[in-house]
């Protein structure tokens, strides 16, 4: 069976490598540079989607590079890291391309992609990487990168919310690191594989705990994510949908259900601060009258569905949890996207100020309501059938009263995202936009509402390939 991981390989290093070639295609032209970028983006994608054939067939592509001190270098595609680098690539691809028009006339924009694509390539290192070590290393430079892309514009006021995002999220990283340490002195290394199934201490699973929730915008360490909704739209998207923030989630998968696995108590406790946060940040979503902020508040309470699933570690529960990294990305991508587009024409963020903007914005309209829907939870949208799966298995692992915390939860989602599309597309005119983004802001937009819908039209697939992660998982394969 083929397992040449030059695919694998490629999907880090095209966007990791080719970024800091963009500088010289900029010299040429923004054209150059533009279609630069969109190139890498695109060859990111297809270089993780040609993984997925092989690893569905069983093969798993690995390559290792021997270090001194445990800090060997081990990249593997397996399963769980394919989906992940598939997600990411994906809705990366679409914001690299709405970019291009959003961007257009701001200063800065060369570095605005030479960062974007740095994270990227930095998320793929992340999730191939089976040692510890260098998935922290990867996991700070995304928090690099994050902090300059937070503080694109430059006013004192951006300056101060990127340095407060690198800073909660570096003191996540230090503890986890301190987790990642107590580890090696118990069991003598930093791979992954070599770990399965070995004891941790309570005080390694708190430190390794803090660095995932500080990451994934979690109470109490989520006041960084609404307040980086000063940066551009793409940036937020980026942040808020389909990288950033699942890079805890991801972190959670791979070292306490895919290596280590959690104690009672633990998974009781995570679930406990999962519908906290999952309740209050609906809560602030429900009274909040800025439009980014209203959809990152929504972001903290849909990622507590995810640590739901998670944390119940039965199938459908893991199930219904990958699934729902896949369409809250797509779903919330497209959201922020959106919000893009509609604050660019109103030329405000305050939806007391909006109204009306169906009739001057009528495709992001229908592509902001594709994307709510599967956001809420609505069928045949792709998110029913996650959040569906993480109750059923919340229901199966004997938490009802967790389960119905997260249900209450969920009618607020409904809520608030029918109010912020009811301010912003229905009712008196208050904004005075008069059409609507380019063409590339449009298309993306458009692409992403709609996978939203063909997501759940189409998911047998993207269920099946959660089945064979969660089988992967289960056999322990080398």
């Amino acid at each position: 069976m083929q397992q040449n991981p030059s695919m694998m390989l490629a999907a880090v290093l095209i966007p990791m490598v080719g970024c800091f070639l963009l500088p010289a295609f900029a010299a040429i032209s923004e054209k150059a540079r533009n279609a630069f970028a969109v190139v890498l983006a695109s060859a990111m994608l297809a270089s993780v989607l040609s993984l997925i054939p092989p690893v569905w067939a069983g093969a798993m592509p690995r390559a290792e590079l021997a270090l001194p001190l445990g800090f060997d270098l081990i990249f593997k595609a397996d399963p769980l890291a394919v989906f992940m680098a598939a997600v990411s690539a994906l809705v990366g691809l679409f914001i690299v391309i709405y970019s291009l028009g959003y961007i257009a006339h701001y200063p800065n924009q060369t570095e605005y992609y030479v960062m974007v694509l740095l994270f990227l390539g930095s998320m793929m290192g992340l999730v191939f990487s089976m040692n510890l070590v260098w998935m922290y290393v990867f996991w700070e430079i995304t928090a690099i990168c994050s902090w300059r892309l937070v503080g694109f514009f430059r006013k004192e006021l951006d300056v101060l919310r990127a340095d407060k995002t690198f800073l909660v999220t570096a003191f996540g990283a230090l503890c986890m690191l301190l987790g990642f340490l107590t580890i090696y002195a118990d069991h003598g290394t930093f791979n992954l594989e070599a770990l399965r199934g070995k004891p941790l201490s309570g005080t390694t699973v708190f430190l390794i705990l803090l660095g995932i929730f500080s990451k994934s915008a979690t109470l109490p360490l989520s006041t960084w994510l609404p307040d980086a909704g000063v940066a551009p739209s793409p940036v937020t998207a980026l942040l808020h949908a389909a990288v950033l923030v699942k890079i805890g989630v991801y972190a959670f998968a791979r070292i306490f259900c895919a290596t280590f696995g959690l104690s009672p108590e633990w998974s009781e406790a995570v679930l406990c601060v999962a519908a906290a946060s999952a309740l209050v940040s609906a809560g602030a979503a429900l009274v909040e009258n800025d439009i980014k902020r209203i959809i990152a508040y929504s972001t903290i309470s849909q990622i507590g569905f995810i640590f739901l699933g998670l944390a119940v570690d039965n199938r459908i529960g893991v199930a219904g949890a990958l699934l729902y990294i896949l369409m809250h990305g797509v779903a919330k991508g497209g959201l922020f996207l959106c919000a893009g587009i509609i604050e660019h024409g109103a030329h405000t963020k305050d939806i007391t100020k909006m109204g009306g903007l169906f009739r001057t914005m009528p495709v992001t309209a229908v592509s902001f309501a594709f994307c709510a829907l599967s956001v809420m939870g609505i069928p045949p949208f792709g998110g029913f059938f996650s959040k569906f799966m993480v109750f059923e298995g919340a229901i199966a692992a004997d938490q009802p009263r967790i389960a119905g915390f997260f249900l209450f939860g969920a009618v607020l989602t409904l809520v608030y995202l029918m109010r912020l599309f009811y301010a912003v597309f229905l009712g008196e005119e208050r904004g005075h936009a008069e059409h609507e983004g380019s063409t590339s802001m449009v298309l993306s937009v458009a692409s992403l509402g709609a996978l939203s819908l063909l997501l759940g039209l189409a998911i047998f697939y993207p269920a099946s390939y959660a089945g064979l992660i969660i089988d992967q998982i289960n056999a322990g394969l080398p």
